[in-house]
C-alpha cells in the first residue's frame, strides 16, 4: 500500500506554513516534505513535526541562490566549498529532526563549462557526500528533472541518474523519481521502475502534463502503486503536484489510501 507524504510547499498552501502542518496530519499523512526548511529553525520544526505525528520524508540540501535562478551547487566547478558548507548544515538538520533523506540538487550547466568538467565535479562531489552521509546514517539522493520542470538541468532523465549513481558506487546514494518528470522526459515508466528498483529511495507524483493532482492524465497511477509495491518498495510517495481546486477538494482521490481533507480545520484568515 502506498506510503504518501505531502509536499507542503504544494499542498495546503491556504495555510501559513506552520498550520500546514497540522492540516496535513489531520488528513491522514504521517509524512511531509519540506523542500528548504531553513528558516523554520531546527527546535521549532522538531515541534511540529513530533507534536503532529510527521516524519520529515525527505528536504533539500541547500541549493545555491534560488531568487537568481540557480537550482543546486553540486555539479558546479569551483562552488565545492559552498556545496559542503550547505550539506553540512542538511546533514545537522536531518541529525535534529531525525530525517534519514537529504535530496542534493545538480545545478544548471553553466553554458560556458566543458561538460566533462561538470560531470567530473558531480561525482567527485557525490562520492564525498555519500561518504559522509553514510558516516552518519543517512542517504543523499539526486533526482533527474525534465525540461519542462528546469531548463538546462545536470540530469534530464533517469537513465542519467542511474548512471551517476552507478559512477558512484555508494549505497549512501539513491535515486528520487518523480514520476511527472520521467513521463515528460521519456515516458516508459513500468520499464523505467523496473530498471529504477535497486536503487529506488523516494517517489513522488503528479498528473501529467498539468501537475495537478495524479487522478488524471497519462499516467495510471493505480498501477504504478501495485507495480510498486510488488517490488517491495516501503519508501515514501510524496504528493508535489498544484491542487486544481483547493487542496482538500483535490484530496478525494486519495480517499481509498487512507487520505482525506474530511477532518481538516479551515484555514485562518489572516
Amino acid at each position: 500500500m502506498p506510503r504518501f507524504s505531502a509536499n507542503l510547499s504544494f499542498l495546503f498552501q491556504e495555510w501559513e506554513m506552520e498550520a500546514r502542518f497540522v492540516a496535513a496530519a489531520k488528513a491522514g499523512f504521517k509524512g511531509v516534505e519540506v523542500p528548504f526548511p531553513y528558516d523554520i529553525g531546527l527546535g521549532r520544526l522538531g515541534d511540529l513535526l513530533s507534536m503532529n505525528g510527521l516524519q520529515l520524508a525527505c528536504f533539500n540540501a541547500p541549493a545555491g541562490d534560488w531568487e537568481k535562478g540557480e537550482r543546486g551547487l553540486a555539479a558546479l566547478p569551483g562552488r565545492e566549498n559552498e556545496f559542503f558548507e550547505g550539506l553540512e548544515r542538511a546533514f545537522d538538520l536531518a541529525d535534529f529532526v531525525d530525517a534519514k533523506r537529504i535530496h542534493v540538487m545538480a545545478g544548471i550547466i553553466p553554458e560556458d563549462e566543458d561538460f566533462d568538467d561538470v560531470y567530473d565535479t558531480y561525482v567527485g562531489n557525490l562520492i564525498r557526500a555519500a561518504k559522509e552521509a553514510r558516516e552518519r546514517g543517512l542517504t543523499v539522493m539526486i533526482e533527474p528533472i525534465s525540461e519542462a520542470g528546469i531548463p538546462d538541468y545536470m540530469l534530464e532523465k533517469p537513465e542519467q541518474a542511474l548512471a551517476v549513481i552507478a559512477d558512484v558506487g555508494s549505497p549512501a546514494l539513491g535515486l528520487m523519481l518523480d514520476v511527472y518528470h520521467a513521463q515528460m522526459a521519456q515516458g516508459r515508466l513500468s520499464e523505467t521502475l523496473e530498471m529504477a528498483m535497486a536503487d529506488l529511495m523516494h517517489v513522488q507524483i503528479a498528473g501529467v502534463p498539468d501537475r495537478a493532482e495524479p487522478d488524471t492524465g497519462e499516467v495510471n497511477y493505480p498501477y504504478l502503486f501495485d507495480l510498486l509495491d510488488a517490488h517491495g518498495y516501503s519508501g515514501w510517495i510524496g504528493l508535489e503536484y498544484y491542487p486544481r481546486m483547493g487542496t482538500l477538494a483535490g484530496l478525494r482521490w486519495a480517499k481509498a489510501w487512507g487520505i482525506s481533507g474530511d477532518a481538516v480545520p479551515p484555514p485562518v484568515a489572516s
